[in-house]
């Protein structure tokens, strides 16, 4: 756990608590290998947007969704950030960097609060370290890097623990997992799952029935290494 800053959000706190002693698999059963793997790390930024025309405001998270023509993950919604360079200092300033190259966040106005569990993604080989922080002055991002990043969204939490909008997407594997339908995006797979836990963590899920299953197409993505078949199960 990091420094809590002056001012953060009362809505934060209980998820900063439980997320102080979550383990990895409290998100997956997939443990990363002894050897190789490469180091990665993305930001899971929670900020909060003012009240405006038709919207109550309130705690979101911002996402963005990865260009079609991209190798690994093409047109699938992802948290930014990216394999660790060699002069980044850590997890922090990897997850920082990514954004900044990404969507043009300015890392002076966001503050990171912890550390979440390693994640192995074994059809990327990324040993994953989410970065959980505060967006503390929220300011326009947009795609940086048209060859990597096709958009970019702030999804309100009110949005994303909406029954109406959880949803479950199939592989064509057969793997079975939760997603989100929110602002024209379908969000599933690792992303997804990460933001189930946390949406859990906080205290903000809201009781949901497995409700319709969805069927990705072939090309949506590469075969994943684990099945499962419960709705709140995190598999990457």
């Amino acid at each position: 756990m990091l420094r809590r800053p002056d001012g953060l959000p009362s809505w934060f706190e209980p998820l900063l608590s439980r997320v102080a002693g979550s383990r990895t698999e409290d998100f997956t059963p997939l443990r990363a290998p002894a050897h190789g793997g490469r180091s990665s790390a993305v930001l899971v930024l929670l900020g909060e947007s003012e009240p405006a025309a038709g919207t109550p405001g309130g705690p979101d998270l911002l996402v963005l969704q990865r260009a079609a023509t991209m190798r690994n993950h093409a047109g699938q919604p992802a948290f930014p950030g990216g394999g660790t360079d060699p002069e980044d200092a850590d997890a922090v300033a990897t997850a920082l960097r990514e954004a900044n190259e990404e969507v043009g966040l300015d890392p002076s106005s966001a503050e990171a609060l912890a550390l979440l569990p390693e994640l192995y993604i074994p059809v990327s080989s990324f040993v994953v370290t989410p970065v959980l922080a505060w967006w503390r002055r929220p300011h326009p991002v947009s795609p940086l890097q048209a060859a990597e990043v096709a958009h970019v969204a702030r999804l309100p939490i009110s949005e994303l623990v909406d029954p109406g909008n959880r949803i479950r997407v199939r592989h064509p594997s057969g793997w079975v997992s939760p997603a989100f339908q929110v602002r024209g995006m379908l969000v599933w797979g690792f992303t997804a799952g990460v933001i189930s836990r946390v949406l859990d963590m906080g205290g903000w899920t809201q009781p949901w029935e497995p409700g319709p299953l969805v069927e990705l197409p072939e090309a949506s993505a590469p075969v994943p290494a684990t099945r499962g078949g419960a709705p709140d199960e995190v598999l990457p």
